[in-house]
Formats: structure tokens, sequence, C-alpha cells
């Protein structure tokens, strides 16, 4: 299994999850990769680390979420690989629920989301997005 971490995904790519059914609310698994120090491009905040910068961001996307009927419902450190290997663990996961694919589409693509991206992109190496449905006895 090939893993490569974005922090975009290319506009193919995009083009062809948004273009997925529309199947009701799903879960968004985040596997974060921070960078060591923050990086903006008018080299501001260069004293905090990349957790610290994607912070910014996840503080205010938590709001967006929560405005369009969603939640955040997990978000914690990655401490330990029991089973499998990857050549680097990821810093953190997220778990994101969301009521439709419509609605995560416009919250990506609303500007409220463009004023705070810099943040992300500040912070993050890398990550996963992983869009799961419940499984039978799950909500």
């Amino acid at each position: 299994m090939k893993v490569v971490n974005a922090v975009h995904p290319e506009p193919k790519q995009a083009m062809q999850f948004f273009a997925g059914p529309e199947d009701g609310p799903f879960v968004m698994v985040n596997l974060l990769k921070f960078k060591e120090k923050a990086e903006y491009p008018d080299g501001s905040d260069s004293h905090l680390t990349g957790l610290d910068a994607y912070n910014r961001y996840a503080a205010e996307v938590r709001k967006l979420v929560e405005g369009l009927g969603g939640r955040i419902r997990f978000n914690g450190f990655v401490t330990g690989l029991l089973l499998g290997e990857v050549e680097e663990l990821w810093d953190a996961v997220g778990l994101a629920e969301y009521p439709s694919l419509k609605a995560f589409q416009a919250m990506a693509m609303s500007p409220e989301m463009q004023a705070i991206d810099h943040h992300r992109k500040a912070g993050l190496a890398g990550q996963l997005n992983i869009k799961t449905k419940p499984g039978v006895g799950f909500e």
C-alpha cells in the first residue's frame, strides 16, 4: 500500500471526490502530520510550532463544521502503533462528522474557510482524509 500525505488534493482528485454520490452523513478521518515549525509565507509567527498554527485553524474550523450541522467527534494524538507498519506515524487523528457531501463541499469552498486555511498550510506537513460511513449498529 502506497501512502502519500498531502496538504491539499489535486484538482482532479477533488473533482472526483465531490462528484461522488450524495449518501448522507459521514465521518472524515483526518490523519495529521505537523511541521516542526510553522511556516507562514510572510515569515510571521516563526516562534510557533506546526501544531500551534494548526490549532489556530482547528479552533475556527470547529465553528464552521458545527455551523453546518456537523460536529468534531474526536481529536487526539497518535501515541503508538500496534499492528501494521508505516515509515512514519502521523502526529494526530481527528474525526469530523458532516451532514452531507454537499455541506462539506460548501464549507471547503467558503470564504470563511479560505480566510483560515493559511494556518492549516503553515502547520501541516501533510495529511490523509478518509471518508467513512457508519457500519451496522453504529451511528
